[in-house]
């Protein structure tokens, strides 16, 4: 093609800033302003989800300096995804639950959730605060499950995210109407998920009410620590700082007596495989289909300490449980049953267990058992620490 004098001046011009083109932009990037000196965020924030009726259901996920990371999402507060290093290294996935919004919103057994306003049982739904008695939903037979029909687990909850130096994390927030699920009082509540470089999730609860109501909050992650969705939890070793538990009846109520574990199954004051004595003949094992039970802490004084060691064999990986509560509701997964597939595979019978730190269960209907009741200008806290680790082969 024959080029048209007066097009020469604009072609030896391109040619001029093509040839000098690599190096401006290789100085560009050499400069501060081209270049990233500050580290990737430790906080991510995306989309999660919609709420049927539109409301937008956010995702954060959070890592430490290890490659330990934590996925929670705004509904439910639910814990979708912790990633952990086993033995040599390698990271994976150690909590049951969903890739997807839809999963969650179709039923699930709380799978990573924060339960509330009374996690664990009530019997048949009914107490009596101040001489008033008060009527919640029946979800689980004739008593009431975590909650009622619409408990802390199935609400959007408002969700700010933080980091520092050391750690991370993601404030959630909600607030309980006055007769919420037939419970007294408006109830101001605020959950703190930290994922600290030490390989600690610590989970911080404060509530506040209006009027006198009982409250018992907990975090619901089913664990598997060979990793979700591959194998049962039988080979667990489990060790609890418990030499009591709460027995319960045929609807696993408590029956209000305090049992020592001593020559029991429920003794695992000593580490033991979970599914060691899980088949013996035993009339609680029975009625809870495995163990479904509360036990109370041993403890001395005030604050957080040791309640719980899990070691899982295979893997290596550890998990220690720490808290200031006095009891803990050990679950070893006797109702899954192969009916929600999840990010892993089929969750089947007793692929995860539950160390749910807590107040007793149907406490305030159980005078003897430690209050559980909230009043005006009373503050409830809590804290619990779930610490990860590995041991060698």
């Amino acid at each position: 093609m024959t080029m048209l004098p007066n097009h020469v001046p604009l072609l030896r011009a391109l040619r001029r800033l093509i040839r000098c083109w690599p190096v401006s932009f290789l100085v560009l990037l050499a400069s501060p302003q081209g270049s990233s000196s500050q580290p990737a965020p430790r906080v991510a924030k995306a989309e999660f989800g919609r709420m049927p009726d539109g409301a937008v259901v956010d995702g954060y996920t959070i890592r430490n300096k290890h490659g330990t990371s934590l996925h929670a999402i705004t509904y439910g507060g639910i814990i979708t995804s912790l990633r952990t290093a086993a033995r040599g290294g390698r990271i994976g996935d150690i909590v049951l639950g969903f890739n997807d919004l839809g999963t969650y919103l179709a039923g699930h057994p709380y799978f990573g959730a924060i339960v509330g306003r009374y996690a664990n049982r009530i019997a048949k739904g009914r107490f009596t605060l101040d001489g008033r008695t008060y009527q919640v939903p029946t979800n689980n037979g004739e008593n009431t499950l975590h909650g009622g029909t619409r408990g802390f687990d199935k609400v959007v909850w408002k969700a700010t995210s933080f980091e520092n130096d050391t750690s991370a994390g993601v404030i959630l927030t909600h607030v309980s109407p006055d007769g919420d699920m037939g419970y007294p009082g408006r109830v101001d509540v605020r959950v703190r998920y930290t994922l600290t470089d030490s390989n600690e999730l610590v989970v911080e609860y404060l509530a506040t009410t209006d009027k006198a109501t009982p409250i018992n909050l907990s975090q619901h992650t089913y664990f598997n620590l060979a990793g979700e969705g591959q194998r049962d939890i039988l080979a667990h070793v489990l060790q609890l700082n418990a030499s009591r538990y709460t027995p319960v009846d045929s609807t696993l109520i408590p029956t209000g007596e305090l049992a020592s574990v001593a020559g029991t199954p429920f003794d695992f004051r000593t580490a033991t495989a979970i599914g060691a004595r899980i088949g013996l003949t035993n009339e609680q094992l029975r009625l809870g289909r495995g163990y479904d039970h509360n036990f109370v802490l041993d403890r001395s004084g005030t604050g957080v300490q040791h309640a719980a060691r899990v070691v899982e064999p295979s893997t290596g990986r550890t998990l220690d449980v720490f808290t200031d509560q006095p009891g803990l509701q050990f679950y070893s997964g006797n109702f899954l049953d192969g009916s929600n597939r999840g990010k892993g595979g089929v969750y089947a019978y007793r692929f995860g267990f539950c160390l749910e730190t807590q107040h007793f269960p149907d406490s305030p209907n159980k005078p003897a058992f430690p209050s559980t009741i909230l009043r005006p200008g009373e503050r409830f806290t809590s804290r619990t620490v779930f610490r990860f680790g590995t041991i060698s082969g």
